[in-house]
């Protein structure tokens, strides 16, 4: 039995691995195998996950605009906070109210270097979600402080939020929420390999139970060094390279092994036949922007999900640098540029290729970070500021409640760490919900959903 069982985990975590073909003589990309899913779908739609790593500053993000509440803020970080003449030509002025906690009006900006989102929010395809993070269950200051409800565990921590964020566990956790609701959709993709793609390495959150990331570069797929061309010169080589590493082996391990070689290599082959039929894009992406190569690559294989077989899909792009303890007034602006420019171009893709409406891009984050600065940064904070951008988003709004700007105020744990107001169950759910899941299987993928009894946040 234990043998049986060590079997099984080898085979499973074998199937995950991905190695560039850059990073070695053969190196093998073990991509991804899928079996059965539960749910279909007649038309196209695409969730795609950009991941801020290192726990993005939100006060420096989502900035308090109404004259009270700024003047909190600039107290509490006077040696990083942005200039309120700064942002006016970035306040935001939605559709419906934003009132905090007490029932005060208040104003927000965004970052100046965010300027590229604020037409997508004046056009309704933006919405910004206020003081979302992990919870077990919804959690008043009183019970955090007196440890009177389950919490999230290893709060602060940057790989232990990273992993909670994206699948409901900490750091070690094998399925993420972006994987599983991949697991939903998978046999109803006409090449289930294509389900859950992955522009940015390996991350959790595109890991299922049957569905496995495909990882893809910003240049497409990943082949097999010695396939990519004349092995030691000679096609005879590199043909035999190819019958050695694909045909059926008498030995288990040996044939499965082989299995995901074949499966990547007719990947790889599948892809690079669709991206090259696929029209070219007409939209500029920014230049010297790693986000933005990565969001042009989704861009490119969204055009070409028709050739895939592709119904439902999930991405997953990221950036790092975030983890802002010092020098946050001079790297965070840079950041937030990267960011916005990335973001604004690859909604202009999608309403190039017709598809902006089927396309729901948000924003996620280790953690947001402390209100109150510590000289020229701030420290690791919890709930935080994201966005959600689409033409299915039902933008122009703030979601959630907005937290008071006060350092150990009522909707903070000290130091300006936020207590979410909104779950990532919940934020995750309204997407989930979004992509066709259902209610019942939305409880299965998404472990804390069950206590809360809001669990639609309205913005799709």
């Amino acid at each position: 039995m234990t043998n049986q069982a060590s079997r099984r985990a080898f085979l499973k975590r074998a199937s995950a691995l991905g190695v560039a073909g850059v990073a070695a003589p053969w190196a093998i990309n073990l991509m991804s195998i899928a079996e059965a899913a539960a749910a279909t779908a007649s038309d196209y739609k695409a969730l795609v996950c950009v991941f801020l790593y290192g726990g993005n500053d939100y006060a420096n993000t989502v900035v308090p605009y109404d004259t009270t509440n700024y003047a909190l803020y600039q107290q509490l970080r006077p040696t990083i906070a942005l200039a309120r003449d700064a942002l006016t030509a970035t306040a935001l002025a939605p559709s419906v109210p934003v009132l905090d906690s007490t029932g005060a009006a208040r104003e927000f900006a965004l970052a100046p270097a965010l300027a590229p989102l604020v037409p997508i929010f004046n056009a309704g395809a933006l919405g910004v979600m206020l003081n979302v993070g992990p919870l077990v269950q919804p959690t008043t200051k009183a019970q955090y402080q007196a440890k009177s409800v389950p919490l999230p565990p290893k709060l602060f921590s940057h790989n232990d939020q990273q992993s909670i964020w994206q699948s409901s566990a900490p750091e070690g956790s094998r399925t993420g929420w972006g994987g599983r609701l991949g697991d939903l959709f998978e046999s109803g993709n006409g090449n289930a390999t294509f389900t859950c793609v992955n522009v940015s390495g390996n991350a959790v959150y595109m890991a299922g139970k049957t569905a496995v990331q495909y990882q893809v570069s910003a240049n497409g797929s990943m082949q097999f060094n010695g396939l990519k061309s004349p092995l030691f010169g000679s096609a005879t080589a590199t043909e035999a390279l190819r019958t050695l590493i694909t045909q059926q082996r008498t030995h288990a391990l040996e044939n499965e092994y082989n299995r995901v070689s074949r499966r990547s290599v007719d990947a790889n082959a599948a892809l690079t036949a669709a991206l090259a039929t696929a029209p070219a894009l007409q939209t500029v992406f920014p230049a010297s922007n790693s986000l933005g190569d990565q969001l042009k690559m989704v861009a490119r294989m969204i055009s070409a999900s028709g050739s895939l077989g592709a119904k439902r899909q999930v991405f997953f792009v990221s950036m790092g640098g975030f983890d802002t303890h010092d020098n946050l007034a001079t790297v965070h602006p840079g950041l937030m540029a990267k960011l916005g420019d990335a973001m604004a171009a690859f909604y202009q893709a999608t309403v190039e290729l017709g598809v902006a409406d089927k396309v729901t891009t948000f924003t996620a984050s280790d953690f947001g970070r402390t209100l109150v600065a510590n000289n020229d940064g701030s420290d690791h904070g919890w709930g935080s500021m994201h966005f959600m951008m689409g033409g299915a988003v039902k933008g122009k709004r703030f979601y959630g409640t907005a937290p008071v700007v006060a350092n150990n105020g009522a909707d903070d744990v000290g130091q300006g760490r936020l207590l979410p107001s909104t779950s990532v169950d919940q934020y995750a759910a309204t997407m989930g919900k979004w992509l066709g899941a259902s209610d019942g299987e939305l409880l299965s993928l998404l472990p804390n959903l069950s206590n809360y009894t809001i669990r639609d946040l309205g913005f799709l």
